[in-house]
């Protein structure tokens, strides 16, 4: 029995050796202008738009959960091309058996292979081989070879037929890939839209506060002109009041830093006690785009259009796949046995061997069974419903494009006018300003410019975050946003 036991062991080797070690992979990035080796368990307060991208990479829960994902996605299309290699199947017993006319021990060893061919052709291939040895009836073995042939004449026969599963399969990766493309871009786009909405949250602190400082500055002006009998003294009153509502801007500001800080680190997966800061310096540039050029780089770049195009490669191989299940079965089968019996007992040696061989056709036609052609039917709708999709794809991303190359030439052209917004309403108050000195206008129409200037810096600061914001949706909308930022995918 050792020699069996040998021979299990080996035979289970191959099966031990295929244990899959579930090690995703992770995105990186070579682009410079961050330090790699970024660390916020210290008390480093300032980040970065490059730091909190690597971050990202290497903390995101989404980006982590997709690599997952393609551990599996990735064996599932290494057991599709193990089709067509060979297949080896081990059934073996041993059974020691008690009875009242005897005792025996019973042994049996019976591999099988199996080998399908890339035109539908069958082989297998299996050996037998029994020991029984009793106390009475004595010593019996028997082994066997047992060869067969099935060549399939209608279904499951021909390439296309065979192989259509195999390259559903490999479309399949290529459709996994592409999502895990856009999962990667609309993780890092989402990281870079709230670290500006951090660094938004607090360039409208520093606004409330200098505006507070301001209407400090305000307040001893008033003071000034009351003491020299050339105020009233109860327009003082608008002053403070106008102090009191820059303290509760100062207030809700920095509850909006708080805030914008949490959702930055919850998207980083950072302890959320974290203290850090944006240091990245608000500025912008202007970008001339041209839309056929962005729409035909689009068609090229963007997942979620070129995952469209592989749906319909993907139907036109299920329609495939349904034509074949719904035809007859009808295949050319031979094949060739021998077998071998030894006996021992008291009667004497006994040895016997035989052999014979088939040669034939076998049929499974169905009929008035339907449901045979419902996969088929689907199939096609299948596939002409794609073609309509494939259509509207297209046009909501030529629609897509356009949007946002018009969207980011409006933006900066906002910017611009937002400038010069700012430039009016400083140089209006401190006109206003030096007149309310001399005596020559009110507290009210001071206060009036201080307000104005508070909006015309806010309208500028969010002017100058959209057009950073429309920038990066441009990235996003042309698929280049890995490119942009130099990530790899590292997807082997």
């Amino acid at each position: 029995m050792n020699k069996w036991l040998a021979l299990l062991t080996l035979v289970s080797l191959p099966a031990l050796a295929t244990n899959v070690v579930i090690n995703p992979s992770a995105p990186s990035t070579t682009r410079s202008g961050y330090d790699r080796g970024v660390s916020l368990n210290a008390q480093v307060t300032t980040m970065t738009l490059g730091d909190a991208v690597y971050l990202g990479l290497r903390n995101n829960p989404a980006i982590r959960s997709a690599y997952l994902q393609r551990v599996a996605q990735k064996f599932d299309l290494r057991v599709a091309e193990d089709t067509f290699n060979p297949k080896l199947t081990l059934n073996s017993y041993y059974r020691s058996t008690r009875g009242s006319a005897d005792n025996a021990r019973n042994a049996n060893l019976a591999p099988n292979a199996t080998l399908l061919g890339e035109y539908g052709t069958r082989l297998s291939m299996a050996w037998t081989q029994q020991l029984n040895n009793a106390n009475r009836a004595g010593r019996y073995r028997s082994d066997g070879l047992d060869l067969a042939i099935i060549q399939p004449l209608m279904r499951g026969a021909g390439w296309d037929a065979t192989t259509a599963p195999l390259r559903l399969s490999r479309l399949s990766e290529q459709a996994n890939r592409l999502n895990l493309k856009a999962t990667v871009a609309q993780t890092i786009s989402q990281i870079i839209a709230t670290y500006r909405e951090l660094l938004r949250a607090q360039e409208q602190l520093t606004i409330v506060q200098d505006a507070l400082k301001r209407s400090g500055t305000l307040l001893e002006v008033n003071k000034a002109l009351i003491n020299a009998g050339r105020m009233a003294e109860f327009e003082i009153v608008q002053t403070e009041a106008d102090i009191a509502t820059q303290q509760l801007g100062v207030e809700e500001a920095q509850n909006q830093l708080d805030s914008s800080r949490l959702a930055l680190l919850r998207l980083l997966a950072l302890d959320l006690s974290t203290p850090i800061r944006a240091s990245e310096a608000l500025e912008a540039k202007p970008m001339q785009i041209d839309k056929r050029a962005a729409f035909n780089l689009a068609q090229n770049q963007q997942p979620e259009y070129l995952a469209a195009l592989l749906g319909s490669q993907q139907a036109d191989l299920n329609l495939v796949i349904a034509k074949d299940s719904g035809r007859w079965q009808v295949d050319l089968v031979a094949g060739a046995n021998q077998v071998r019996d030894a006996y021992n007992n008291d009667a004497g040696n006994t040895n016997n061997r035989t052999w014979d061989s088939y040669a034939g056709v076998q049929v499974q036609i169905p009929i008035g069974d339907i449901s045979t052609r419902q996969a088929e039917v689907r199939a096609r709708v299948n596939v002409e419903d794609q073609e309509i999709r494939i259509t509207d794809a297209r046009q909501e991303l030529e629609r897509s494009v356009n949007d946002v190359v018009r969207d980011l030439g409006t933006r900066w052209r906002q910017y611009e006018i937002s400038q010069r917004a700012v430039e009016l309403s400083r140089r209006k108050i401190e006109i206003e300003r030096e007149k309310l000195s001399a005596g020559r206008s009110t507290n009210f129409q001071v206060l009036s410019f201080e307000t104005d200037l508070r909006n015309a810096e806010n309208a500028q600061l969010n002017a100058l975050i959209a057009y950073l914001n429309a920038q990066t949706q441009l990235d996003l909308t042309l698929g280049m946003t890995l490119e942009s930022w130099e990530i790899a995918l590292n997807d082997y």
